[in-house]
């Protein structure tokens, strides 16, 4: 009786934080996003799974975020933001009487009870988020997926080595930290490029074909993507991103034009999976269309749910503390004229809209559109809890409406491809799911400056670890280059840089790590032509304590040079 099947993917990223600082975007922003959005889903999956509701999300976490939420270091920062978030609950309720609100402090309680309770959980897990998403995949509640490693911008890296390591290391990290080899994978940023002739820039170095990004997830085993509907020309671009502050990240409700999403003729239906398929055969990869239809209820503060006036107001914060004591209210309203926050009816709205996105995929279905097919949304984990707060209850009453549903399956990406395989072969145009559809948020004039330097770095990387892999005294020093080669190589420094929010705090870490990899880089050269490792070693030690990450590195360098065919390398 099923005719379509739902798959919902969410993509937790953030890049490595640990370590550079507290507050506004060191080991703040990461504790920020575990308690609005990933414990918070971690405590609705229970939920519905001791309710024997399935819940089976497609769930990406990238490999850097995985390694911070795994780190020990992570646990104190948490618990030390917990403990400042709870103080200040205290210091609301003496202060709030003296500053003629006593009628908010109902919601204080309110905060009080859910940290406790987040607090409680997050210990019940033995600090461990990875390990808790882990369980309940073991126990097929759901699927995870990976991703590159820092979630590199894939297309832009002038090195295929640089590719493959992104992946590999990704690869690794996921087995390390979930015990078992992913089936498929979030691109950073959605963003594909087919094999063809690369030149992004006039002056990019070495233009040549270079394989499609498919060529390199097959190399690695990974079966599934994730892609918008405009490069499958299944749709326009929904776009987005520009103008958004530095947070956990990326919803592009806050910027979002009313009706700038117009539905166009699309070539081929968004409501099935592709086979992607280079040219020539030489890899393949499955592409999951995400649809825009029902992706605009959700993703539009403007055209969707998370603007309805009883949901919590995100900007609107009580200081000291950090407090969200008031609702959206009336569209439009200042902040000033924001009202209080009413939990339950915040609740009952989040439910209705549940209903009502059901009755959207029911409707889909029911259409003749995707009959038997699929309908694939995906989104930012980051959306659900943090940008819109109550996002994680409509996803629970979500799951709840569509359990036993008569034409609507909720499924996780693999279970859909295992039982529904592709049979028809596509091929991606390039592009992202950014503003535009296109590389602009990544690489402008803005940001060229950037990459000029991120491809320098890649060419005297691979040169010299060709023959430090060979030297055993060099490895500590080689794997450091390789661990800040791939920090720098992140997509959130130029994003952000793109946005204006905080271009001088990417532009501070993307230089820092470019900075270490090629005193690191340098070291090695120095070293080849006969010089002392000493000195350069000291330095690498330094920067693993605070970049500490990817304890496999070297082993995934390895794999990736002996791919490559780099003489000497067993």
């Amino acid at each position: 009786m099923t005719r379509v099947d739902f798959v919902l993917g969410l993509h937790s990223h953030l890049p490595w934080v640990l370590h550079h600082g507290r507050w506004p975007h060191g080991s703040d922003w990461l504790c920020e996003a575990a308690l609005d959005t990933y414990l918070p889903l971690l405590e609705v999956l229970h939920g519905l799974a001791s309710r024997r509701v399935p819940a089976p999300v497609t769930l990406g976490i990238t490999p850097v975020l995985a390694a911070q939420l795994a780190h020990p270091d992570f646990a104190t920062e948490f618990e030390a933001f917990l403990a400042q978030r709870i103080a200040a609950c205290g210091e609301a309720r003496r202060t709030l009487p003296e500053t003629g609100e006593a009628h908010l402090l109902p919601l204080v309680d309110f905060w009080e009870a859910r940290l406790k309770r987040l607090r409680a959980l997050f210990e019940a897990e033995d600090h461990d988020l990875p390990g808790a998403f882990g369980v309940l995949e073991d126990c097929g509640r759901l699927e995870i997926i990976t991703s590159a490693a820092t979630h590199g911008f894939l297309p832009l890296l002038a090195r295929d080595e640089s590719i493959r390591l992104q992946l590999a290391v990704g690869r690794m990290e996921h087995r390390r930290l979930f015990g078992r080899d992913p089936a498929g994978a979030w691109i950073p940023e959605c963003a594909y490029r087919p094999r063809g002739f690369w030149q992004p820039v006039p002056d990019a170095p070495h233009p040549r074909i270079r394989p499609g990004i498919e060529e390199f997830l097959a190399e690695q085993g990974l079966r599934f993507f994730f892609t918008d509907a405009h490069l499958a020309q299944a749709g326009n671009a929904l776009g987005g991103y520009a103008d958004i502050p530095l947070g956990a990240e990326r919803f592009d409700a806050e910027r979002h034009d009313a009706g700038r999403y117009r539905a166009e003729p699309s070539v081929r239906t968004p409501y099935r999976a592709y086979r992607v398929v280079s040219a020539g055969g030489r890899g393949a990869a499955t592409a999951l269309v995400r649809d825009p239809r029902s992706s605009m209820q959700v993703w539009s503060r403007q055209e969707g749910y998370p603007g309805d006036e009883a949901y919590l107001e995100f900007h609107k914060i009580r200081w000291p503390g950090g407090l969200k004591l008031w609702r959206v209210s009336w569209p439009g309203s200042d902040l000033g004229a924001k009202q209080p926050y009413d939990p339950g009816a915040a609740l009952a709205r989040a439910s209705l809209h549940a209903s009502h996105f059901v009755s959207v995929l029911a409707g889909l279905a029911d259409g003749g559109g995707p009959a038997d097919g699929l309908v694939a949304v995906p989104f930012d984990t980051e959306l659900f809890g943090h940008w819109w707060f109550e996002g994680v209850d409509f996803l629970a009453a979500m799951y709840r409406g569509l359990a036993g549903h008569p034409t609507v399956r909720a499924v996780t990406a693999s279970q859909h491809l295992a039982e529904r395989p592709p049979v028809e072969t596509v091929q991606l145009a390039e592009g992202s799911w950014g503003a535009g559809g296109d590389f602009s948020m990544w690489l402008n004039p803005g940001t060229a400056w950037t990459w000029r330097r991120l491809w320098t770095l890649e060419e005297r990387f691979w040169s010299a670890a060709r023959g430090a892999l060979g030297v055993p005294a060099a490895h500590p020093v080689l794997a450091q280059a390789a661990r800040a080669l791939l920090l720098a190589q992140a997509s959130d420094w130029p994003f952000i840089i793109s946005t204006g929010a905080v271009a001088d705090y990417a532009e501070r870490r993307f230089t820092g790590h470019c900075d270490a990899a090629e005193r690191l880089v340098g070291g090695l050269e120095a070293a080849a032509a006969g010089g002392d490792l000493g000195g350069v070693t000291r330095f690498a030690e330094e920067e693993r304590r605070r970049d500490d990450c990817f304890p496999e590195v070297l082993a995934a360098l390895a794999g990736v040079l002996r791919a490559s065919g780099a003489p000497g390398v067993a």
